[in-house]
C-alpha cells in the first residue's frame, strides 16, 4: 500500500513538474514572427513544450492573455500597450523583431507621396501598428485624419482590396506588402520608420504570473528564443525554409521572403525608451484611445533576455 502511494505522488510529481514546462504561446501570421513560432521546433531541447496558438492580430493575443490561455505572446508593440493600458498583467521581456510596414499604393493611383493620400482611400487594419504609423505620418505630413478616408480591413485582406481597386492605398505588413509590389499591382509610397517611433518593434509579452511564478520555465523559454532567433539571423537558408514552407505552406515566394525581412529583420532587444515614445505618439494619435497610459519603465523588463543573451554568447 506504501509503495502504491510512493508510486501515485510520484506521478503527481512528475505531472507537476511537467504541466508546469508546458508554454502557451501566442503568435502571428507573419514573416517576421517566424523565429517565434520556430521556438516549438527546438522547444524539446530546451527542456520545454511550446503550445502555438496562432491568432488574427495581436489585440486577439491580448485578449487570450486577459483570458488566461496564454502565457506568451508575440505582438507589435501598439497591442502589447493597448493591452496593459486596459489592465493585461503583461511584461514586455524582449523585442523579436523591428520595421515590418510599408506605405503601399495601387500602381497607376499616381500617389508619390503621403500628401498624395488627401482625399483618397487607405486601408490599414484598425489597433495595428501600422494604423499608429499612419497616423503619425499623416500628422509629420500636415494632414489631419480626416483628410482621408480609412478602410478598416484585416491584414489578410488588404491585398486583395488594393488589387480589387477597393482601396487606394494601405499601410501593410510583411510579406503582404512585398507581395503587392512583386506581383505588379502596388507600388512602395514609403518605409514609415521617419517619425519619432523609427522603427517599430515587436514585442514578446509575458504575463506577470509566469514572469514570476514560473521563473525556472521562463529561463528555458527565453533562452530558446534566443536560440531560435540566433539560428534565423546566422542561417537565412534555414529561416526562408521554415516560413515559405511551414508557415507559409510554399504561399510566398522567394522575393517576397527576401524582401519581407529585409524590411522587418529578425531581432532580439526592446527598450522602455522604445515603448515609451510608442505609447506617446499612440496618445497625440488617437489609437487606442487609452484613458491610462501605462508607464514604459515600470513594465519593459529584459532581465531574463539579458541573461539568456549572456549565457549562450549573444550579444
Amino acid at each position: 500500500m506504501k509503495m502504491k502511494a510512493f508510486v501515485v505522488a510520484t506521478m503527481l510529481i512528475a505531472g507537476g513538474a511537467q504541466a508546469e514546462d508546458v508554454v502557451r504561446l501566442g503568435n502571428l501570421k507573419f514573416a517576421h514572427y517566424g523565429a517565434v513560432s520556430y521556438i516549438k521546433e527546438i522547444a524539446p531541447k530546451c527542456g520545454i513544450k511550446v503550445e502555438e496558438k496562432v491568432f488574427p492580430k495581436g489585440l486577439d493575443v491580448m485578449s487570450a492573455i486577459i483570458a488566461g490561455e496564454l502565457d506568451v505572446g508575440a505582438t507589435a508593440s501598439e497591442a502589447a500597450i493597448s493591452g496593459r493600458a486596459t489592465g493585461a498583467p503583461i511584461y514586455v521581456v524582449a523585442g523579436f523583431a523591428k520595421g515590418g510596414a510599408r506605405l503601399v499604393a495601387a500602381k497607376d493611383s499616381g500617389i508619390k507621396s503621403v500628401k498624395d493620400l488627401k482625399g483618397k482611400k487607405v486601408g490599414v487594419t484598425r489597433g495595428g501598428i501600422q494604423e499608429v504609423l499612419l497616423m503619425a505620418e499623416l500628422q509629420k505630413n500636415g494632414l489631419k485624419p480626416t483628410d482621408v478616408t480609412p478602410v478598416y480591413l484585416a491584414f489578410a485582406d488588404l491585398n486583395q482590396a488594393l488589387l480589387g481597386k477597393q482601396i487606394d492605398a494601405m499601410m501593410q505588413s510583411e510579406p503582404q506588402s512585398s507581395q503587392a509590389i512583386n506581383k505588379g499591382y502596388g507600388a512602395e509610397v514609403l518605409k514609415p520608420y521617419d517619425t519619432p517611433i523609427g522603427e517599430p518593434v515587436r514585442t514578446m509579452v509575458m504575463t506577470e504570473k509566469f514572469y514570476k511564478e514560473h521563473r525556472a520555465t521562463a529561463e528555458k523559454f527565453m533562452r530558446c528564443f534566443v536560440e531560435a532567433t540566433k539560428t534565423f539571423i546566422d542561417q537565412p537558408a534555414v529561416a526562408e525554409k521554415y516560413v515559405r514552407e511551414t508557415v507559409f505552406k510554399g504561399q510566398i515566394t522567394h522575393d517576397d521572403f527576401e524582401d519581407a525581412i529585409a524590411n522587418s529583420p529578425y531581432s532580439y532587444d526592446v527598450t522602455p525608451q522604445h515603448i515609451q515614445i510608442t505609447t506617446d505618439t499612440m496618445l497625440k494619435s488617437g489609437v487606442g484611445r487609452m484613458a491610462k497610459p501605462p508607464v514604459a519603465a515600470e513594465w519593459v523588463k529584459t532581465d531574463l533576455l539579458d541573461a539568456a543573451k549572456k549565457s549562450l554568447g549573444v550579444k
